[in-house]
């Protein structure tokens, strides 16, 4: 085939590649939403726009999320001036009275949302609790991009192993990149503890 019949498909096939590039890590603002514990829609993504945000996916029944409570109210309070959390419960079966129970005993202050749809489970690409999705700051058009989905840690090597130390912070990892507006070494680390899945 001669250049000057290929160059024309190749221009085509160009712009196809960079569209899907371009488009694929993006998320929309106005896409999103989940709901507070007094039944109000809430799109966490376009709160704070100067601030990294982290959604935290817990389940009230899973030990594994139960472990983690302290550290990620840890780490929450030491990111508070450049990252904003959310604690996600993706259980329908759910109540705001059960979730405000669960956040007392646990001492968590951080602001809670249902995910009884999942938006926010499909949106972030979460699979198992305890995950988390990190956004970077939100962009001129008013977009922000997922820079990190996955453990907090590298803990637990099994539903019942542990290490005696995390060796990997893979959460914290990518909240400070974030805020640095640099990429994530891995961006995908899949989890140990229960499925998301088994709620639908």
């Amino acid at each position: 085939m001669r250049w000057n019949n290929l160059q024309p498909r190749l221009i085509v096939m160009a712009g196809v590649l960079a569209l899907l590039a371009f488009a694929s890590p993006r998320i929309a603002l106005s896409q999103k939403s989940a709901f507070d514990l007094d039944g109000r829609e809430v799109n966490p993504l376009s709160a704070d726009p100067g601030k990294v945000v982290v959604l935290v996916f817990v389940r009230r029944d899973c030990p594994v999320s139960a472990r983690y409570a302290p550290m990620i109210q840890q780490i929450a309070q030491e990111h508070s001036d450049r990252a904003k959390f959310w604690l996600v419960y993706p259980d329908k079966s759910d109540s705001p009275a059960a979730i405000r129970e669960h956040l007392a005993a646990y001492g968590y202050t951080l602001p809670a949302l249902r995910d009884p749809g999942h938006t926010l489970v499909k949106m972030a690409r979460v699979q198992i609790t305890p995950e988390v999705a990190v956004f970077d700051r939100a962009r001129r058009d008013h977009d922000r991009h997922l820079v990190y989905e996955g453990r907090i840690d590298d803990l637990y090597i099994s539903a019942s192993r542990t290490r005696p130390a995390a060796t990997t912070h893979e959460m914290e990892d990518a909240i400070v990149a974030a805020m640095a507006g640099k990429s994530v070494a891995r961006s995908e680390v899949r989890g140990v503890g229960c499925y998301i899945s088994d709620l639908e």
